[in-house]
């Protein structure tokens, strides 16, 4: 009577503990939360000795759509802050501390209050040209190491320009990154692709 006493107890502790764990895995399935990663929008514009950049090359939106190398959670330079969907005024922010300057070399430029190199062309600050900066409507000196901001909004020009004119451009300027911030990403990178709350991430979860 004692043994079959005892082998009840212990098939209706392991039961218990069967169950237990059964609900704890479920509670754990159910209310997982992926791990959030660094995705914002930023907008900008350059002007070319009056003429808008239109960024038309697929160059540089090349990547876009996976962009991160063989790891899914590898950052690269390009993950970090790129455009895609040739949508040419919207920066897509996917890391900590990312700057202008990064940005502009991500896509083969470089911007500096000296100079700005294209993929093709050079253009130097002289007595006549100057480069200049309009961010959040403020002029600044130098965008290089000036981190990007969600919803910033940067204009660059190169040539004899007014500040009336700056002003005249920056007015022009898209100012839909807080739309981005909203919608859904269609090409996701780096930190972002962390947001997926997939059944493969809730299993894993689970375990």
């Amino acid at each position: 009577m004692l043994k079959k006493l005892n082998r009840k107890q212990v098939m209706a502790g392991g039961i218990g503990l069967l169950v237990g764990t059964l609900i704890i895995l479920g509670i754990r399935f159910v209310t997982y939360q992926p791990e959030k990663g660094v995705h914002y929008h930023a907008n900008f514009a350059v002007y070319l000795n009056g003429q808008r950049e239109e960024f038309k090359d697929i160059f540089y939106y090349i990547g876009g759509e996976s962009c991160t190398g063989e790891n899914d959670h590898e950052m690269t330079p390009y993950a970090r802050a790129h455009m895609h969907d040739r949508v040419n005024d919207v920066v897509h922010v996917e890391d900590e501390a990312v700057t202008w300057g990064q940005f502009f070399q991500n896509v083969g430029w470089v911007v500096d209050p000296k100079v700005i190199r294209t993929p093709d062309k050079v253009l130097l600050a002289d007595s006549s040209n100057k480069v200049s900066f309009m961010l959040n409507g403020e002029k600044v000196d130098n965008i290089v190491s000036r981190v990007i901001g969600d919803k910033d909004r940067l204009l660059v020009d190169f040539g004899p320009t007014s500040n009336a004119d700056l002003e005249k451009e920056f007015v022009t300027m898209a100012s839909n990154a807080e739309q981005y911030n909203n919608s859904p990403d269609s090409g996701t990178c780096g930190g972002a692709m962390q947001d997926k709350n997939s059944w493969r991430d809730r299993l894993k979860q689970m375990l």
